[in-house]
């Protein structure tokens, strides 16, 4: 594989110094969540770098667009990240037996098919690592590096990163992108619930565009351990 590899430059480099120390700090005790979306192959290009085996974890919530599933086992192969694992709802028929629970309910449907499996998925885990972004929106404005709580620590290396900052480490590595992001995603989660985004607007605007949301629950709640 021909990519290029080191710490980045400048203020993009702290993140990265913040990232490498967690993981080994933490080794066999942490994880990384990723969604496989816009910019999802910068972060897990720097985990490659320093950990391939670092387990990574996608929520399989049944309603991605095609386009990620197969961005999620290409990316992987292409970085060869050695422990990709889908975490799937247990049984989401039971509460969402016609499909339809995205349109009336969201803040249910992310409960669903990411809040309660990615609980699940951190037990045994002492940290995990975040893809989140100060720019991306007001709720992620006062984001730091290092958060911790009662129950775990995590890890957001990409906070201080810029929209230039991501797409430069694109070409400087070489990363495949999402076949999405051409057609005007700037940010991907669910098919149902994401739409394009104009130029210049904010990157999750097209996340929940039918309904008053811009975050999924994860973030907003400590995991159990």
């Amino acid at each position: 594989m021909d990519r290029a590899e080191g710490i980045p430059s400048g203020q993009s480099g702290l993140g990265y110094r913040h990232l490498a120390s967690a993981i080994e700090t933490y080794r066999g005790r942490i994880a990384a969540l990723s969604s496989f979306g816009a910019d999802a192959a910068v972060l897990l290009a720097m985990i490659a770098d320093i950990d391939r085996a670092t387990p990574v974890l996608f929520l399989q919530t049944g309603r991605h667009f095609e386009e990620t599933l197969t961005y999620r086992r290409e990316l992987a192969a292409f970085l060869g990240l050695s422990d990709v694992r889908d975490i799937a709802p247990a049984d989401p028929e039971a509460e969402d037996p016609t499909g339809e629970l995205w349109y009336y309910d969201s803040d249910a449907c992310c409960a669903v098919r990411k809040v309660r499996p990615l609980q699940s998925a951190l037990r045994g885990f002492d940290a995990w690592i975040t893809g989140r972004k100060r720019h991306q929106a007001a709720t992620r404005a006062d984001l730091s590096y290092v958060e911790r709580d009662a129950e775990r620590t995590k890890i957001n290396p990409l906070i201080d990163w810029t929209r230039a900052d991501i797409e430069a480490e694109f070409i400087r590595r070489g990363l495949p992108r999402h076949k999405l992001v051409a057609e005007g995603y700037a940010s991907i989660g669910c098919a149902p619930c994401t739409r394009p985004v104009g130029g210049g607007a904010d990157a999750r605007s097209g996340r929940w565009a039918h309904a008053v949301k811009t975050e999924c629950g994860i973030h907003l709640t400590s995991p159990p351990r």
